[in-house]
């Protein structure tokens, strides 16, 4: 799982790096969403809970055109982490970004 997660986070970083230009617009929103959900999971993974909330919020700012296939993955990032870290109270942060999508 450890392998397995490093490589999705240096593929979902480098494909974020690609997909920004140097004014900082994003070129595929879409695509940039759904990485930093991937490094929203391994971030819940690694114990990072903060960072996960953070990331998952990120990937599910408003303007994006798929907002269901976002929200399909961002609820399965919330249930992994309320299993993870059940009863904390950062997790509404998350919670209420995907009622609002």
């Amino acid at each position: 799982m450890a392998r397995d997660d490093v490589q999705a986070s240096e593929y979902a970083t480098s494909v974020i790096g690609y997909n920004i230009a140097p004014d900082g617009t994003e070129l595929s929103p879409m695509r940039t969403s759904e990485c930093r959900l991937t490094l929203a999971f391994v971030a819940g993974r690694q114990g990072d809970l903060e960072q996960a909330v953070d990331l998952g919020v990120e990937g599910l700012k408003d303007g994006r055109q798929s907002k269901v296939h976002l929200r399909m993955i961002a609820s399965e990032l919330d249930q992994e982490l309320q299993r993870r870290f059940p009863g904390e109270v950062t997790l509404s942060g998350l919670s209420d970004a995907i009622r609002a999508v």
